[in-house]
């Protein structure tokens, strides 16, 4: 019950054992320092910047139904996505982002949202919320 407790190594007798120990700490630091330098490598290209704008494109008819989504990661690389809802039905496009910018002619909403995604992060490595960061203009 009280397993929990109990040593399962045995403690260093000697000074010789204590050496080997520290080396073999020394190999696994090591080790866990080079996963931690692979993984800050790897997550720079994962989606870290998040806007989304929803909009009516149709001032007459509906509501806000319509929305861009930009997904970005630390290089301010990735993608805007737009659904327009029409009663008709529903239709995606897809736009690839580098630099934070497109080859592809932009929508004032997609680049609202991308412009949202850039401001959210900044927001919250400072601390505060998406709302404030948008009416501050920061």
């Amino acid at each position: 019950m009280f397993n929990f407790f109990k040593k399962t190594k045995k403690e260093p007798q000697n000074l010789k054992q204590v050496v080997e120990y520290l080396n073999a700490l020394e190999k696994e630091f090591g080790e866990l320092s080079q996963e931690l330098k692979n993984l800050k490598a790897e997550a720079n290209f994962a989606v870290q910047k998040v806007g989304i704008v929803r909009f009516n494109p149709f001032s007459e008819v509906g509501s806000d139904q319509s929305f861009s989504v930009a997904l970005l990661d630390k290089n301010d690389n990735g993608v805007v996505i737009t659904s327009l809802y029409t009663r008709e039905g529903n239709r995606v496009y897809a736009k690839p982002i580098k630099s934070g910018a497109s080859e592809y002619l932009l929508s004032k909403e997609e680049k609202t949202a991308i412009e949202k995604a850039k401001l959210n992060t900044r927001a919250l490595a400072k601390g505060e919320d998406e709302q404030s960061s948008l009416t501050n203009g920061k």
